[in-house]
């Protein structure tokens, strides 16, 4: 019998990302990718900007299964759930069949953190994970002009955006005074806010969304100022939660995240961790530049040339057309924002209390800038 497999679960940036970084170091090493979806390989970013770039669903999925499986030389297992991880054993518990892992990677990714509502209809408010769920919007809101957006984040204002160039009326309801609340200083905020309502979006900030209803045409939404918005659809892009279920079933050690160290080890031999679903070193980091670091570190380890992960300073561009947006998340609290304003952008600096660069926002034309800046920053992950 030959060594047991690396096991590989979930078919994401982050599974399929470290699955590629491990073949262009070892070709032959058997290797398995478990999805509990259709395991095709597509890029998730693009769904919130989709109708800006002239994509269909059809257009957005990628290599199927059986393509991922010809070209990681891989078995790869589509629409399969995994019940249970068993670290003594070194297995994987399947719907009657259990596999064992040499080593596991889990890539599971993360969940939309559900909204609170009440009211008949509160079940068919849309949440976009994935091509599956986004194809579900689509044909919800095909032929339909009107959409109730809950959540004024990076992924609420970049879908705004999107379906407002698109041509459909767009509410975007957030209990924050400002969109990007918990990334933009209130002049950047501004900007993003006056841009957006320019393409047509209508905003309710200071206030969240109590019922969904239906209505005589669509569905009506109350929210807690006591105005009702008319819809053909909701949409709530509240954020992420990691989803950390099946390693706390297996007692593996989990905060935010699936706790791992600057390896991507998590607490039991031989188990990784990466992606959305992971805490490495005390820091959850649900974008692309990180789990990108992360694949290409891990790659190496399972490879038998261990490595630990490094984040360099990662700067984030929200994909709003209408407002050029760069933001680099200050690392932690303790300073403040240093905010220039002139009429073609913003540039919005985090100092901390030594004078140190520590993160920044560029808003317009300012986000030219964006390298000059980030050369400054200090690694996120030295």
């Amino acid at each position: 019998m030959g060594k047991a497999p690396i096991i590989v679960l979930g078919s994401g940036l982050a599974g399929y990302g470290v699955a590629r970084e491990l073949r262009k170091l070892d070709a032959e090493r058997a290797l398995v990718v478990v999805s509990r979806d259709e395991a095709r390989a597509y890029s998730k970013p693009m769904l919130s900007n989709a109708f800006a770039s002239g994509k269909t669903v059809t257009q957005l999925g990628g290599a199927s299964a059986a393509d991922m499986a010809a070209q990681l030389r891989a078995e790869v297992r589509a629409n399969t759930e995994v019940r249970a991880i068993d670290t003594v054993r070194r297995a994987i518990e399947l719907d009657g069949e259990t596999l064992t892992y040499s080593k596991l990677v889990l890539a599971l990714g993360a969940d939309p953190i559900s909204v609170p509502l009440a009211g008949d209809a509160a079940d068919e408010v849309q949440r976009v994970n994935d091509l599956e769920s986004y194809a579900r919007f689509r044909a919800k809101i095909e032929g339909r002009r009107r959409v109730v957006l809950l959540g004024a984040g990076l992924i609420g204002c970049e879908f705004a955006n999107d379906l407002a160039t698109a041509g459909y009326t767009v509410d975007v309801v957030d209990p924050a005074p400002q969109p990007l609340g918990r990334l933009l200083p209130g002049p950047a905020a501004e900007r993003v806010e006056a841009a957006l309502a320019r393409v047509g979006v209508r905003w309710h900030l200071g206030t969240t969304a109590t019922t969904v209803s239906h209505a005589t045409e669509g569905l009506r939404v109350a929210l807690a100022d006591g105005m009702d918005l008319e819809a053909d659809a909701v949409l709530a892009a509240i954020g992420l939660r990691p989803r950390t279920d099946l390693a706390r079933r297996a007692s593996l050690t989990v905060n935010r995240g699936i706790v791992t160290d600057r390896f991507l080890a998590a607490s039991a031999p031989d188990v990784y961790a990466l992606g959305d679903c992971a805490e490495v070193n005390g820091q959850v980091l649900p974008f692309v530049a990180p789990i990108m670091h992360a694949t290409r570190a891990l790659a190496r380890t399972l490879a038998g040339m261990p490595t630990a992960v490094t984040y360099p300073a990662m700067p984030v561009v929200v994909k709003t057309p209408a407002l050029p947006v760069v933001v680099a998340p200050p690392a932690g609290s303790d300073g403040a924002w240093e905010t220039e304003a002139a009429e073609e952008g913003v540039e919005a600096r985090f100092v901390d209390g030594a004078g140190v660069l520590t993160g920044f926002a560029l808003v317009g034309a300012a986000t030219s800038r964006k390298q000059a800046l980030a050369r400054q920053l200090p690694p996120v992950l030295a």
